[in-house]
């Protein structure tokens, strides 16, 4: 290699190093801006009637903003659901919904009739599971859910006239509010007590719950 090649490459990787360094500092600012936005906002994190799972007097609460055609939801939903097992009476874990995919406002509305008829999680783990039977980023095909709820349960009839009631759309309403101003822009974005992961991904999620249960029940 002549001086010339030599003098690129290092020229290459001192470009490569601050652009690393550049995109580290820019993703802290957009963290400690989410994380600010966050505690500002704490009151809209949450809300008494979303669906929950596991003991409402757990101390650990992890929100999830969850879109029901989100195949990253689906991956992580198991996942969250072992948290709250694993941690009897300490840990549990609220949908707030974030329907950013076609169609999937009605999926949420289907599912919250649903729960009406007490049956919100075995009506959302049915969809889940199928979940490319009727999602898609182009062309959804909601009418692909009604047998996989019926399945477990759901009187479709029943569901469809409580879908419309103007109760479903006004949590709904209110949560796509919510989203805006805590600026969630994808799914699923969780806030463990309050505070957005500071990368995203299983690690950071499972180390931030297990922060928050050694802070609010001492290590174990």
């Amino acid at each position: 290699m002549n001086k010339k090649q030599i003098t690129v490459v290092a020229i290459a990787l001192v470009a490569a190093a601050l652009f690393g360094i550049g995109a580290g500092l820019y993703q802290q600012r957009v963290n400690d801006q989410q994380a600010l936005t966050a505690n500002n906002n704490l009151a809209l994190i949450t809300r008494a009637d979303a669906p929950t799972f596991g003991p409402t007097t757990a101390k650990v609460s992890i929100v999830e903003f969850f879109d029901p055609a989100c195949e990253t939801c689906r991956a992580f939903y198991p996942m969250v659901k072992s948290f709250v097992k694993d941690n009897p009476g300490r840990v549990k874990a609220v949908i707030r919904y974030a329907p950013l995919h076609a169609g999937s406002d009605q999926v949420v509305k289907a599912l919250e009739a649903a729960r009406l008829q007490n049956l919100y999680w075995s009506a959302l783990e049915a969809l889940l599971e199928r979940q490319h039977l009727w999602a898609s980023h182009s062309n959804p095909d909601i009418g692909q859910i009604w047998p996989l709820m019926q399945a477990v349960g759901v009187d479709i009839e029943q569901a469809k006239k409580d879908m419309i009631n103007p109760e479903i759309d006004k949590m709904l309403q209110r949560d796509l509010r919510d989203l805006a101003t805590l600026n969630v822009t994808k799914t699923p974005t969780f806030f463990v007590n309050g505070k957005p992961l500071p990368t995203f991904g299983y690690e950071p999620l499972r180390k931030l719950v297990e922060q928050e249960i050694g802070l609010q029940y001492g290590q174990p």
